[in-house]
């Protein structure tokens, strides 16, 4: 199934889909209008802080590029009402006059093409709202306006209909109005790629709102504007026939699941990412909310979803690596999933990955991320999500300096269960050699992209009998900086992770010899003052030095990519031991008689 076929679908499962031809928007306030021709400013948006505008069913927005064109019976004040925050701003300070003409020239072109739209009217509303257009001018005070409700979107309301809450483009008539002008503006029939159907092609395509980075009016999913992408003649939405039922129903459901509190979305990096299952409403949503829960961790609608305890109990089965047909064999029948990155790209939206496969497969692939992910000790915080992992490859540990392109590509290869993206390793190591922080998280993607990738054996906790380079190196590397702690207290400016893990890790061989060297000066403090321990430390250095390769020259001038991951790997399981002996060592118990 193609991905605007599948959006279709969801389209028609959507609880309180916008039926064609009409769009769901933000709206900041209605202008009411009475037969006598007053008419008022009511307030629509919340009464908490943040004052949000309402969500309302409004006739399909019209897509804008640079031309002036304007909504049906709605628009945002520069159109309805010849105003806005900047123009407010530009009288004050009297510069500008560009764009106070082209204020001037949409509220004109609001005024002319209702006047066209509505021309023979007989109906009270419609009249009432053409009389305002008449009277009104952008210099006049509007009862109930305030400076705050400039570049809010705009609706009309007949006062008689208020009380109701019938908008005006919902009365009979102005539907009635906006169906014949749907139908004038539909292109020749064609046969639509979404459902084979016979029916008016869509010239352009809606546009997708709610994608991280992309502009706030919108981008195209679907778009062909130059004339490189003409074929055989075709312009624009001919290239690709669409109807326009179809190209409504994609975007509908794409828009709906992009919005912040949809329970169809997760921010991964600079991805936004959507899903939804085709099935019935109960298998759907269950399905929705266990994949909320794997890869959405840590947001607070994440965890809203996850805290059902049906949903957090079959988590942990599948945590566990229980089949999907032990956690829920309705979801382990064939029940289809499909997940969508997008990401801003100009005025477009791009494709980072699409997936779509059974329920089952999903969970398979998961749990075999997971496995390659596995380490002892584990991350605080058990399954980390996945954004929690890309902060610790960005500059700074910021969500918005992840490397572009590596959360798509990461997510990918989870979904299909394919090789990591090898920027992946590349990245890791280049933050690891940046600040020497070697945690849990970093060491599982090391971990992980060594096993799946490069098909190496790596074992998920402190192995003493490795005789991998690079794991015993690290190793080393750790027990010459637990020497250092035990001589010198905890109390040390800069430790010799701080000072030379990038290049301890790189060019072993420049700075190994250094190590040695400082380490007797420590032993020979230590032994004054903690003799066992001394003791203990020594053999621990003894037994790794043991596992190195005899000869001239153990130590390798450079280690390759691979082998610096399990240097990492090497000093996270070595440190981890130390830390969970160190409570509870003393100097007499492990004294050799």
């Amino acid at each position: 199934m193609s991905l605007l076929t599948s959006l279709a679908r969801a389209y028609d499962r959507l609880p309180d889909a916008p039926p064609y031809g009409f769009s769901t928007q933000k709206i900041g306030f209605v202008i009411s209008l009475s037969d006598d021709g007053s008419f008022k400013v009511i307030d629509l948006r919340g009464d908490d802080k943040k004052r949000l505008p309402r969500m309302i069913t409004v006739p399909q927005a019209v897509k804008r590029t640079v031309g002036i064109s304007p909504n049906f019976l709605w628009d945002k004040t520069a159109y309805v009402l010849g105003i806005t925050a900047s123009k407010k701003k530009e009288d004050e300070n009297q510069t500008n006059e560009g764009r106070i003409e082209r204020t001037e020239l949409e509220h004109q072109k609001f005024k002319d093409r209702h006047r066209e739209w509505l021309a023979g009217t007989e109906d009270a509303g419609l009249l009432a709202f053409l009389h305002f257009l008449e009277t009104w001018a952008p210099d006049q005070i509007l009862p109930g306006m305030t400076d705050d409700l400039r570049d809010q979107n705009a609706i009309f309301v007949y006062e008689p209909d208020r009380i109701a809450r019938i908008w005006l483009h919902d009365r009979p008539a102005s539907r009635e109005i906006w169906r014949k002008k749907a139908v004038e503006d539909a292109a020749g029939a064609q046969m639509c790629l979404v459902n084979g159907e016979l029916a008016p092609i869509a010239r352009l395509h809606p546009s997708i709102k709610g994608v991280w980075g992309a502009q706030s009016s919108g981008a195209a999913l679907v778009s062909f504007n130059l004339d490189a992408f003409t074929s055989y003649g075709h312009e624009q939405g001919d290239n690709a026939p669409v109807s326009e039922a179809a190209a409504f129903a994609y975007t509908t459901a794409l828009n709906r699941f992009l919005t912040k509190d949809s329970g169809h979305r997760i921010q991964i990096g600079d991805t936004s990412t959507v899903f939804w299952a085709d099935a019935s409403k109960k298998v759907a949503e269950e399905a929705e909310g266990l994949f909320f829960a794997m890869f959405g961790g840590g947001d607070d609608q994440a965890e809203d979803r996850a805290a059902t305890k049906a949903i957090g109990f079959k988590l942990e089965m599948i945590r566990q690596g229980q089949p999907m047909t032990q956690v829920d064999p309705q979801l382990a029948n064939g029940v289809r999933f499909n997940v969508l990155g997008l990401a801003p790209n100009a005025a477009r939206l791009s494709v980072r990955f699409q997936w779509e496969d059974d329920f089952s497969q999903l969970a398979a692939n998961y749990q075999r991320h997971l496995s390659n992910m596995a380490l002892e000790p584990p991350p605080r915080d058990g399954f980390p999500p996945l954004w929690r992992y890309l902060t610790e490859l960005a500059v700074l540990g910021k969500r918005e300096n992840v490397p572009p392109n590596l959360a798509g590509d990461w997510m990918r290869s989870i979904l299909t269960g394919q090789r990591y993206p090898l920027t992946l390793l590349s990245t890791t190591l280049m933050r690891l050699r940046g600040d020497g922080d070697v945690n849990a998280l970093r060491v599982g993607i090391l971990k992980s992209v060594l096993i799946r990738n490069l098909k190496k054996e790596v074992p998920v906790s402190l192995d003493p009998t490795s005789q991998n380079k690079g794991y015993v190196l690290g190793r080393l590397f750790a027990i010459y900086e637990e020497i250092q702690r035990a001589a010198l207290g905890g109390n040390v400016n800069a430790t010799i992770k701080d000072k030379f893990y990038g290049a301890a890790s790189a060019t072993p061989q420049k700075v190994f010899a250094a190590l040695d060297r400082g380490s007797a000066n420590h032993f020979a403090k230590l032994r004054k003052q903690k003799p066992g321990w001394a003791i203990n430390l020594e053999k621990l250095l003894t037994s790794v030095t043991d596992l190195m390769n005899p000869g001239a020259d153990p130590i390798p001038t450079a280690l390759s990519t691979a082998e610096q991951a399990m240097f990492g790997i090497g000093y996270y399981h070595q440190r981890s031991e130390a830390f969970r002996k160190r409570d509870t060592q003393t100097e007499t118990v492990e004294i050799a008689e």
